[in-house]
């Protein structure tokens, strides 16, 4: 069987090697924003765990999470389904009541920024806390410092910012806050594994920190994401959450791990109950399977590579992009070397072309482009009606909806796709005047 099992990896990657990459043909072959770079090792792990019919969260999920963790130098991390999913575990794990007094409670504030993804935002009201919206700067997407501290009262419990496409927000000085007034503080790292803040990976400042293996991030593992912590207090409450809110840790398809399986009293449960169906958290099912998790070991071995491409990238585009009028150019958060996400643009007042009009023309040359998220989030539907505080103007925020796009960086772009989507965006600027 093991010959056969062989034979059969061995013609997936000749399959996947046969496989023609079609020629680049510019204003012809799209040139996505976001993209997964995948190569024969991603099929070859796929099909193993597909052949041994993993099915569900298994060894391939525990060398991923250790792995992951070993990476951050963090103590543990939990495999999600999603990004979004992570971001849920990890805001709601500050609610358990295992925290006693620093447990966050209805009502309780959570600092965060109105321009981003509304995944960043939405566990905050999920929970019955109340967002306070702090701008952003120009050029840089994130927030500073001094915004937050301003944003600071005292039914403030916790801060939950993510790093703006790659670009680190100025985290150590936010975790200082977070330190100095007693607050949680989870980083939204899902647009920044393998980011730098002085010196420091980015989801390694925070109590918690979360990823996105959405196709479009930095590795993928399809749909997934992870929460990961120093904290085994914080972890074991994320676990417990992502598996039902039962109180039992033992790994799928194994059974009394703790050795007292059928000796705990807990609740008003008869004592004996099995610990396996013992519930302490009102939790959700977000595991991810072992299927997902083979692709991530086997993508997280190019982590760093991924990072040095679109390094790259972001730096030819910047290159290719420098001098063109109407368009403010994107910049790193002072001491942060940022595993770029995308490239930003905002089309500057005195302009003489619009942010639509360039979307239009990228367009007709099959080259994507996609706003920055949500934009301010506090004019969408969904959050009409809701409890939320702002802190100062959202000046920036409001421009960013109305006049800003960003471009691709991935490591599947070729030299000659950056230089074809500089080029448009400059040919277009200039022929605009």
């Amino acid at each position: 069987m093991d010959a056969e099992k062989t034979h059969i990896l061995e013609r997936v990657r000749e399959y996947h090697q046969a496989r023609e990459q079609p020629e680049f043909v510019p204003g012809v072959t799209p040139v996505q924003p976001s993209g997964a770079a995948l190569d024969a090792n991603d099929r070859v792990a796929l099909v193993e765990a597909a052949l041994d019919l993993r099915i569900a969260a298994g060894p391939s999920t525990q060398r991923f999470e250790r792995d992951f963790a070993r990476y951050f130098g963090l103590r543990k991390a939990h495999m999600t389904n999603s990004g979004s999913s992570a971001n849920l575990l990890a805001l709601t794990s500050l609610t358990s009541h295992t925290l006693g007094d620093r447990r966050l409670r209805p009502g309780d504030e959570v600092i965060t920024v109105a321009a981003g993804f509304p995944t960043t935002v939405n566990p905050i009201i999920q929970n019955g806390l109340v967002p306070v919206f702090v701008d952003v700067e120009l050029g840089t997407y994130n927030t500073t410092a001094e915004r937050v501290l301003a944003a600071v009262g005292p039914r403030t419990k916790a801060i939950m910012i993510a790093h703006a496409l790659g670009n680190p927000f100025p985290v150590a000085d936010v975790a200082a806050i977070a330190a100095e007034h007693g607050l949680y503080l989870v980083e939204d790292n899902c647009d920044a594994v393998g980011s730098y803040h002085q010196g420091r990976l980015t989801g390694t400042f925070g109590d918690l920190t979360t990823t996105s293996f959405y196709p479009a991030h930095h590795i993928t593992t399809g749909e997934g994401g992870c929460v990961l912590t120093r904290n085994l207090a914080l972890a074991r409450i994320v676990e417990q959450l992502r598996d039902w809110g039962r109180d039992c840790w033992c790994e799928p398809g194994k059974d009394n791990t703790c050795f007292k399986r059928f000796d705990y009293q807990l609740g008003t449960l008869p004592h004996g109950y099995d610990h396996k169906y013992i519930f302490t958290h009102l939790g959700y099912n977000l595991k991810a399977t072992d299927i997902q998790a083979a692709l991530g070991v086997s993508q997280l071995s190019r982590l760093d590579s991924f990072g040095k491409a679109r390094r790259a990238n972001w730096q030819r585009m910047y290159e290719g992009l420098a001098g063109v009028p109407g368009l403010l150019l994107p910049r790193a958060t002072e001491h942060s070397d940022p595993s770029w996400f995308g490239f930003v643009l905002t089309v500057l007042p005195d302009a003489s072309f619009t942010r639509r009009g360039l979307e239009d023309f990228l367009g007709s040359r099959k080259i994507g482009t996609r706003r920055l998220f949500g934009g301010n989030l506090t004019r969408h539907p969904a959050y009409q009606g809701r409890d939320y505080r702002v802190v100062g103007e959202l000046t920036n925020s409001d421009v960013i909806t109305e006049h800003t796009l960003w471009v691709g960086v991935h490591p599947s772009m070729t030299d000659e796709m950056v230089d074809h989507v500089a080029g448009s965006i400059r040919e277009f600027a200039i022929s605009a005047r």
